[in-house]
């Protein structure tokens, strides 16, 4: 029997952090796991979650998340003394960690969030290891960007 493809499947990305694609060269990218409670999971199903200034935080071979917003709900959080920024840990093995703290510990590197999404019931983060940007990078990957798109309508409307 072929069972047929569901047309309600909802994207399964819950936030971007498109600042960090802009501000920094992301060079490599880790899945973690994220330490939750219940009232953060209703929010992050509600697409509550805000990650435009957190970063990665390496500590006692530990990492955490820092800044990441997660407003509470109403209906969820009527009993409960809410936090919406408060320190979340990421849950990465061993190598991964060390990687990271090297990565790191290098000149000009830092550890940013750059998505949140859902892998089965799991919530998941994307975290990578980058490299900031100067003003002229950042300009220059602006002007690389508009001739991609100028040419893209350049072979629409050639056609």
């Amino acid at each position: 029997m072929v069972k047929k493809p569901n047309k309600t499947q909802k994207s399964t990305t819950i936030a971007l952090n498109k600042r960090a694609r802009h501000d920094y060269y992301l060079e490599e990218k880790f899945e973690a796991g994220i330490a939750l409670l219940g009232w953060e999971v209703k929010s992050l199903r509600a697409g509550k979650v805000q990650l435009t200034d957190c970063y990665v935080l390496l500590k006692d071979g530990e990492a955490f998340l820092l800044g990441a917003h997660i407003t509470p709900l109403n209906t969820a959080s009527t009993h409960f003394v809410t936090d919406p920024s408060r320190t979340r840990k990421l849950l990465l093995n061993h190598k991964e960690l060390s990687r990271l703290s090297q990565g790191v510990h290098q000149k000009g590197h830092t550890c940013v969030a750059t998505a949140l999404y859902w892998k089965g019931h799991l919530a998941k983060c994307e975290i990578a290891l980058a490299k900031g940007k100067q003003a002229y990078d950042k300009r220059e990957t602006e002007k690389d960007r508009d001739w991609e798109r100028q040419k893209l309508r350049l072979t629409r409307h050639g056609n």
